[in-house]
């Protein structure tokens, strides 16, 4: 078997790459989100905190 059989998937490589690209989406929004969700929050507790005088 050589590359180019291997990348043609047997005729099904735009639907098994595509396959590949949306899990690899999905897992690295599952690490992204999280993170700047928390950011934020804290980004948002520092404020609030601020506003209320006691920082």
């Amino acid at each position: 078997m050589d590359w180019q059989e291997f990348f043609a998937m047997g005729g099904y490589a735009f639907y098994v790459w595509t396959s590949y690209a949306v899990t690899f989406i999905v897992l690295l929004a599952n690490i992204i989100i999280p993170i700047v969700r928390r950011k934020q929050f804290l980004r948002q507790q520092a404020l609030k905190q601020k506003r209320q005088g006691t920082l």
